[in-house]
């Protein structure tokens, strides 16, 4: 059975004692996430910790989040990353350039013309998790295609509920990654992804799963076969491709 999504905090929500994780990846629990209903509109805030408990998300609780997709302007390869051992949720898994949470705490993060917010949340954390100069990643230079709904446990105890804003930018990008963030990074193509999620060793995050599944190698396609006179893939080229205006439910 789905589960109802709050349209208010709900109350008696369930915490943690966070001493036995890493902690780094503890401290950045208390930061704050945005509450939003099924369509996305936000009607409060609540930390991390408490965003990502499965006790706290059978109860409704649903928050805004982004995947970013960074590819290179020269061979449209995709920049993939390893999630840390030390990531409290879905650890060690490979998943796309940088997942994330755009903040209550700051109020620029907030802004939801343009997608505004979750630009300027993508350039920061693309900065704290591969250590990419914001100079790099433009926030103008973001394309937004759509957003998803979707539910995902990772061990039983912890698990996301989000509404994920799905951007793509193309950037020639200096990785120096933080290795409280990430384990390992390597740029891909399609069919070198594809091979990837063959090999039985392997293991992704749920989300960039479901983005494969459905969408992500159509857009990547038109990506590639809409090229500039330099012959470089280009992420604004993609814009008007995708109706955006709606959430699209996966959950």
């Amino acid at each position: 059975m789905a589960t109802a999504v709050a349209t208010t905090v709900p109350p008696n929500l369930a915490g943690i004692d966070l001493s036995g994780y890493d902690a780094e990846q503890s401290r950045l629990m208390d930061e704050r996430c945005i509450l939003v209903d099924e369509q996305d509109r936000a009607f409060g805030a609540a930390d991390k910790k408490t965003c990502h408990l499965m006790e706290n998300i059978n109860k409704g609780l649903l928050h805004r989040a982004f995947s970013a997709f960074v590819f290179r302007p020269s061979d449209g390869k995709l920049l993939l990353q390893q999630r840390a051992s030390e990531k409290i949720t879905f650890p060690d898994m490979w998943t796309n350039t940088c997942c994330s949470h755009p903040l209550d705490d700051f109020p620029e993060e907030k802004v939801e013309e343009k997608q505004l917010g979750v630009r300027v949340a993508a350039s920061r954390k693309l900065e704290h998790e591969l250590g990419i100069p914001p100079s790099q990643t433009p926030i103008d230079e973001f394309q937004y295609l759509t957003r998803i709904h979707y539910l995902a446990p990772s061990d039983g105890m912890w698990g996301e509920h989000e509404v994920d804003y799905i951007l793509f930018l193309t950037a020639d990008v200096d990785v120096t990654a933080n290795p409280n963030e990430i384990r390992d990074y390597k740029y891909v193509d399609k069919a070198e992804l594809q091979a990837m999620f063959e090999e039985t060793g392997n293991s992704f995050t749920p989300w960039f799963k479901l983005i494969a599944r459905d969408f992500l190698f159509g857009w990547w396609d038109e990506l590639l076969s809409r090229k500039n006179d330099k012959g470089l893939v280009v992420a604004k080229s993609l814009d008007g491709l995708v109706d955006g205006s709606k959430v699209v439910k996966m959950v």
